[in-house]
């Protein structure tokens, strides 16, 4: 066969896999690679609830303790760029694997760091699997679970966030009130991060490559066993030996985003959103210990139950965002979201102005409940609608506009607070919340249960046409 009919017969098989009721082990599969969420949170967003005992301990300036605090954004930005790429070239399981044993060294390596400098390089490193991993397991979400399910899974990213900030804060509370001296704490806090992920790592090692991401690379042989065995399909239309499928360039993945309107507008409010929750986290949220600390809101101790009780109230948000994406849709949950996103800012910075100390966590509640809620399904909508053979790299460079955001805002807010005021600092990341509530408003089309028309006709070309969408269509929720 020519490279021609090689790709039309790996599409085939493509959309038959896509269009499978799912499994156990698909489910198992999803729910373990959500779980680098966990992992994650804990490494991205302990070290906020650390950083006055950084400060203690290094003497770092404003600007040093916003590049030791951003860092692994900037890793993880780079991570996400190469980490879809190579995954869609190599398979899924060879990235996951090497990421989470790079994660567990490096996590470690941070209780070791003697200066800034290092704890800065180390961060940087650190990001890069975290980066890599998350689009790998959105790849792998889409391409093991079927359709309705699969976007669920995907926006329950949000829910695993606040379980791991959480724990974290609880145990980092529990250290904090042990009396355990400050300069050990924060060394411990950061490496503790290891010891997850080196379970995590134990748990995927039986976890095979995904049927899709062995199909489009040719792998025929080893695509048959794994449906058979994740789908109770042996994909009888694929020969049984393998071939060589030429990669398609990363530039053929805009292009076929663009020539589609569903995808192409669900793409540009995928990429937005990413970057407007990015930001509009990183820089509030982010630094809400700080900020409740150095308004004279609460002590030391206080403001860690103080936080505890609000990522609690975020973490019920990002359980209760999934369950109702099939009610109100994508839309509904981004619209709700970013709108309560903006009056709480807002709030927030008029409480900060007029010194209503009692009601600024008041609002800081508010804010992460909006925000669990518009963050849930970016990532996931820019990953379902991509073609399959680009899933892993779209969902890759949709992370990249979540990093990127994440980076700029952390490192820049302790700036912009310290020469504007918290209250006014606070008023201007409203922007972005309203900006993400344009963009759900007006560019976003309703894609809960999106099929693409070519896997349609795909499958039924297959001989099993059982999917329920025709067209570059959408069912509504």
């Amino acid at each position: 066969m020519n490279q021609t009919e090689l790709r039309e017969l790996s599409d085939r098989a493509t959309a038959r896999v896509l269009n499978q009721e799912g499994t156990t082990s698909g489910r198992r599969a999803g729910w373990l690679m959500i779980s680098t969420i966990l992992i994650e949170a804990w490494d991205l967003y302990s070290i906020s609830f650390l950083l006055l005992f950084i400060k203690d301990d290094l003497h770092p300036s404003a600007a040093m303790l916003g590049l030791a605090s951003a860092a692994v954004q900037g890793g993880a930005l780079l991570g996400a760029v190469f980490g879809g790429w190579i995954a869609d070239r190599i398979g899924r399981r060879k990235v996951f694997l090497m990421t989470m044993v790079a994660f567990v060294v490096l996590a470690a390596a941070q209780g070791f760091a003697t200066d800034m400098w290092q704890l800065v390089i180390i961060r940087f490193l650190l990001g890069f699997p975290l980066g890599s991993d998350v689009s790998t397991g959105y790849a792998y979400i889409m391409e093991t679970m079927p359709k309705g399910k699969r976007e669920v899974m995907g926006s329950r990213w949000q829910f695993m966030f606040g379980l791991g900030e959480v724990v974290a804060i609880i145990v980092i509370t529990a250290l904090y009130l042990s009396g355990m001296d400050h300069s050990l704490l924060w060394r411990i806090g950061l490496a503790l991060g290891a010891l997850p992920a080196l379970a995590l790592l134990l748990m995927r090692l039986d976890v095979p490559d995904t049927a899709l991401s062995l199909i489009q690379r040719g792998q025929f042989i080893k695509a048959k066993k794994v449906s058979a065995e994740m789908f109770g399909d042996s994909l009888e239309m694929l020969p049984n030996e393998d071939f060589r499928i030429d990669r398609p360039r990363t530039g053929d993945f805009l292009r076929s985003i663009w020539s589609d309107p569903i995808r192409r507008k669900a793409s540009i409010f995928s990429w937005i959103s990413n970057a407007m929750q990015g930001a509009e986290f990183s820089a509030f949220a982010f630094y809400l210990p700080i900020i409740l600390v150095l308004t004279g809101v609460s002590g030391v101790a206080a403001t860690n139950f103080l936080t505890g009780g609000i990522y609690v109230i975020a973490t019920i948000a990002g359980f209760t965002a999934p369950l109702v994406i099939p009610k109100i849709g994508h839309r509904g949950v981004a619209r709700i979201g970013y709108g309560m996103a903006a009056v709480s800012l807002l709030l927030a910075a008029l409480f900060l102005q007029l010194d209503w100390k009692p009601l600024v966590p008041l609002a800081a509640a508010g804010l992460m409940w909006g925000h669990y809620w518009d963050a849930s399904n970016g990532m996931t909508i820019g990953s379902m609608v991509a073609p399959a053979r680009y899933r892993a790299t779209a969902s890759g460079f949709g992370y990249i506009f979540v990093k990127l955001a994440s980076f700029v805002t952390i490192f820049f807010f302790p700036i912009l607070f310290t020469s504007l005021g918290v209250p006014a600092a606070t008023a201007i990341v409203s922007l972005l919340s309203i900006t993400g509530y344009l963009a759900a408003t007006y560019i976003l089309p309703e894609v809960y249960g999106y099929v693409d028309h070519d896997e349609t006709s795909l499958v039924e070309a297959s001989g099993r046409g059982n999917t329920t969408v025709t067209g570059s269509e959408t069912t509504q929720p």
